[in-house]
């Protein structure tokens, strides 16, 4: 595994509801002990039930444009990633977050924590543009969610988990297009990229924490693994 590891971190693990303090916790302690192990970390943050609440309110009050929407949730994440910076102080993390993937990237300190880039792009499509920028073949993309499946597993009791998929096979289960607010376990726009530069995606549930500390030790854990 390289040592310069990239995680989409879910807003939904971060802010569901309320600030999740457990899930932060546990999270920190598992990044600074692996960061012992000789690791770097690249966490790109999502914007979580903040974003939501803000884009529902805009619209509430008049309408806006697909843009407009997209900054809301663009500066929603900015925020996320600098209070995970915060939580690990700065000892570990770089001071300036990641706002423009493209750019040469400074990654002296052991974690480096990044947002949203511009309207038309996710977090995801970002850790897939951080990801070819250095070069990296995988990405970690934590959320509430176990498993890709064929269908809703909210909406029907019979969808199937899939542990492994194609970028194709997984592309025809998501829709064509991204906009704000969109819900899949990873964005159309991202897909199509992470495809492209046979980038491989690792779909898992952050909760509970050693889903992720079993992955990153090479042991056996629940999640999908999208590749070509």
């Amino acid at each position: 595994m390289s040592k310069t590891i990239i995680i989409s971190l879910g807003g939904s693990l971060i802010v569901p509801e309320e600030i999740d303090v457990d899930f932060l916790r546990g999270f920190r302690e598992l990044i600074l002990a692996e960061i012992d192990k000789g690791k770097k970390f690249i966490i790109i943050t999502g914007g979580g039930k903040i974003a939501r609440n803000y884009l529902e309110a805009a619209e509430v009050v008049r309408s806006f444009t697909k843009d407009e929407l997209d900054w809301l949730g663009i500066y929603s994440t900015r925020f996320n990633a600098h209070f995970v910076r915060l939580l690990f102080g700065d000892e570990y993390t770089q001071t300036e977050i990641i706002t423009d993937p493209l750019l040469a990237l400074n990654l002296q300190k052991p974690i480096t924590l990044g947002g949203g880039y511009k309207p038309g792009n996710s977090t995801d499509h970002v850790a897939v543009l951080i990801a070819k920028n250095i070069g990296a073949k995988t990405i970690i993309n934590l959320s509430n969610t176990d498993y890709v499946y064929d269908s809703d597993p909210k909406t029907n009791p019979n969808a199937q988990k899939i542990e492994q998929i194609s970028w194709a096979e997984y592309r025809e289960l998501i829709p064509k297009e991204w906009n704000p607010g969109l819900n899949t376990p990873f964005d159309p726009i991202a897909s199509e990229l992470a495809g492209k530069e046979g980038i491989k995606v690792v779909i898992m549930n952050g909760k509970p924490i050693d889903n992720l500390a079993k992955y990153l030790n090479d042991e056996k854990f629940f999640g999908t693994i999208i590749a070509n």
